[in-house]
């Protein structure tokens, strides 16, 4: 195994390609295309080998080869992708072509493309190129969107504590508290005040999505007694919806004892998922909370009789900043981060949201958690 280290940061000069394969020929061959091409080409035999090369090694691009020896290719292709995630190389198959089902099976275990035999010097060099640009143009994505993250975190928190502190210094004057107003004053305090929380909501769910996008927020998972965060929930969501007239009911399914989650996150999903059915549901109306077991997953819905979810919208309701045209009832705020922020912290539960519409009228919101890792 030929090993090189150095790894130069800009263009395709010095990429590191990793050739997966115990057919010595097919090597030679494809080390003498791509050297030439400035590209550092290792090589090992075996998925095994391949395991224990990435982590230290870290190449840009993987040649794999189908008829490896050993294991099933496609489960070594699963096991390469599963290891790195999103941020793992690219993985080409070496394929005959002879069997068009290793094109499905290859894509389907996460290859991105394949080279078949006989090996043609310029295709083979603008597929590498092609894929390593893409790899290359990700990261840069991935570098733009965390400097804009951190940016983003960094004044939404400036600008957090004097909004705090307006919002206190103006229900002190509200609450007659440094000396009377008349109604007109309390008028225009009371439309300070709303402002300034309304204000105040958004940054906080800034700060939320932008360190949860950064991954800078580890979770504590601990095992947490599912029914009793759902009926905590219900009771203060219950004081928000009183003020509409609407009443949000609990009915009671079958739950495991324990989940183990992080108690914080989830509740602050649950709290975003009522908040937006009380906002979204005309005054008087009811609110369902439903839960549910299966062996294999535990799910939570919120169902309310507002007016559904557009069908042709339905693509903007986990996006940051979306909206769609249906409006709060009682001229409520809508930051259109609240559902991002949800979908967020279910994905990093390894959990789901989903919505959809209900027969006669209303929306269901859905969070899922497995019960088997």
């Amino acid at each position: 195994m030929n090993l090189h280290t150095n790894h130069p940061g800009l263009g395709l000069q010095g990429r590191i390609i990793l050739i997966v394969a115990a057919d010595d020929s097919k090597v030679q061959h494809l080390r003498a295309i791509l050297s030439p091409a400035g590209y550092l080409v290792n090589h090992v035999s075996t998925g095994a080998a391949a395991l224990d090369y990435i982590p230290e090694y870290k190449p840009d691009l993987i040649l794999l080869d189908v008829g490896l020896p050993g294991p099933n290719v496609f489960d070594v292709c699963h096991a390469l992708r599963n290891g790195h995630g999103s941020d793992g190389a690219p993985i080409i198959f070496i394929a005959t072509l002879e069997n068009p089902q290793e094109v499905v099976d290859g894509l389907a275990a996460g290859g991105v493309d394949f080279l078949s035999r006989p090996f043609r010097r310029a295709e083979i060099l603008a597929r590498v190129r092609v894929h390593l640009l893409n790899r290359l143009r990700l990261a840069q994505l991935h570098l733009n969107d965390k400097a804009k993250n951190g940016l983003l975190a960094m004044a939404a928190h400036d600008l957090r504590n004097p909004l705090v502190s307006i919002r206190a210094l103006t229900n002190l004057l509200r609450l007659g508290m440094v000396g009377d107003v008349t109604p007109r004053q309390h008028e225009l305090l009371d439309t300070v005040y709303g402002a300034s929380q309304t204000m105040l909501d958004l940054i906080n769910e800034l700060l939320d999505l932008s360190v949860l996008e950064a991954g800078e927020v580890q979770l504590t998972i601990t095992p947490t007694p599912i029914a009793e965060l759902v009926a905590a929930s219900v009771k203060l969501s219950n004081a928000t919806a009183a003020g509409k007239g609407t009443t949000i009911v609990w009915q009671p399914g079958p739950l495991p004892p324990m989940l183990p989650l992080d108690r914080p996150k989830i509740r602050q999903v649950l709290s975003n998922l009522l908040d937006n059915a009380i906002k979204f549901s005309p005054p008087g109306s009811r609110i369902t909370f439903a839960t549910e077991l299966t062996p294999d997953h535990c799910s939570i819905a919120v169902r309310d009789q507002g007016p559904g979810i557009p069908e042709n919208e339905r693509s903007k309701l986990f996006k940051k900043f979306s909206r769609t045209s249906v409006q709060p009832t009682g001229g409520e705020s809508s930051t259109g981060l609240g559902l991002a922020i949800c979908q967020t912290i279910m994905q990093a539960h390894a959990g789901s949201i989903d919505a959809s519409n209900l027969r006669g009228g209303g929306a269901e919101f859905r969070i899922t958690f497995p019960l088997h890792a």
